[in-house]
């Protein structure tokens, strides 16, 4: 737990400085949050430790609950800081903006991953408000009830296609995961015998136009433009993460039309130490998706089971902008896992 502790509370103080001061603190916080992560994903070593995955961890959800809460704030220190007088100006905001994006991308979407997975409800109430503050508040039904359950198939909109760019998987993404997750949320309810008015879609939408509300009262037309750019580009690494983490991997159906089980060569994994603590192992993706309710500290890393990727995550997806390299880098990956399934149970599922 240090290692996770230090390494999203770290650039916290960076990040108050870089709003309220700008200047040298804008570029330490960017470049920390950028270069110097990558740098240090590089030199030290790689972490194949794996931790009793039996065991409960209490202290990780408590720290997700800080970094929630401290994510609330900060959007609060952005909008009147970056996009108000008295802070951050011209230039500089623009770099303490993208530092910000960058935090929002790498720890707080992490962290409402986690909480919108876990058994307590005022941590997936708490989840549901982080994204719902990046306005993406979708995402907290999509995820656990779409993406979850047609992962690696064409039923998902998160999933990547073989040789699909990010640029056209994007726009695919975000469009297909906010309908399916409407659908997912009216048919749950429906079932349940319940009122429409209960959908969670209607505090997302409110919650996401009280928040523009709050940034034009606070920060006027330039703390609105600042909480769309910022928010817009942490929802760019939500959906890059999903775009690398899962492109060019399906799962197999058998005879029957049934689709394998979630296993473990259905996802792209990252053994980087940093940006694994940063991410509060979120690049340990393959065991999550076959135990998502398994605290972040649990999950598992079997280099001989589960796809590596080559790079870090933050470096694949600045990678991922430039789709030539992109697949040059990731296409012959993708294929040698294409057919590399290894359940069978009868179901008709080669090996």
């Amino acid at each position: 737990m240090p290692g996770f502790t230090i390494a999203t509370l770290l650039p916290l103080p960076m990040l108050l400085m870089a709003a309220l001061l700008g200047g040298v603190w804008a570029w330490v916080s960017l470049l920390y949050l950028v270069l110097f992560s990558a740098l240090f994903d590089h030199l030290l070593p790689r972490n194949w430790q794996n931790r009793n995955p039996g065991a409960e961890f209490p202290a990780s959800q408590g720290l997700a609950m800080v970094l929630g809460l401290a994510h609330l704030w900060l959007i609060i220190v952005m909008i009147r800081w970056i996009g108000g007088p008295g802070g951050a100006e011209g230039g500089e905001a623009v770099v303490a903006g993208l530092a910000y994006a960058a935090w929002f991308g790498q720890v707080s979407h992490p962290v409402a991953h986690e909480l919108i997975h876990r058994p307590a409800r005022q941590a997936r109430q708490l989840g549901r408000l982080v994204y719902i503050t990046l306005l993406f508040g979708h995402h907290a039904s999509s995820h656990p009830k779409v993406h979850h359950v047609h992962v690696a198939s064409p039923a998902d909109p998160n999933t990547a296609r073989y040789g699909e760019s990010f640029y056209a998987f994007w726009p695919r993404a975000w469009l297909g995961s906010f309908w399916a997750g409407l659908k997912a949320e009216q048919r749950d309810l429906r079932r349940a015998g319940r009122s429409t008015l209960a959908n969670p879609y209607l505090a997302y939408i409110l919650g996401a136009g009280g928040l523009l509300a709050l940034a034009w009262a606070m920060s006027g037309t330039k703390g609105l433009l600042v909480t769309l750019g910022v928010c817009g580009l942490a929802q760019m690494q939500i959906l890059l993460s999903d775009y690398i983490q899962h492109y060019g991997l399906s799962r197999q159906e058998g005879w029957n039309g049934r689709l394998e089980p979630v296993g473990p060569h259905h996802s792209w994994n990252s053994p980087h130490a940093l940006s694994g603590a940063t991410m509060l192992n979120a690049p340990r993706h393959s065991d999550h998706h076959m135990n998502p309710m398994r605290p972040f500290p649990a999950l598992q890393m079997d280099a001989q089971r589960m796809p590596v990727l080559p790079y870090a995550l933050p470096v694949m997806a600045a990678i991922a902008f430039v789709p030539p390299v992109w697949r040059r880098v990731m296409d012959h990956r993708a294929a040698e896992r294409r057919t590399g399934g290894t359940y069978a149970d009868g179901l008709g599922f080669a090996q």
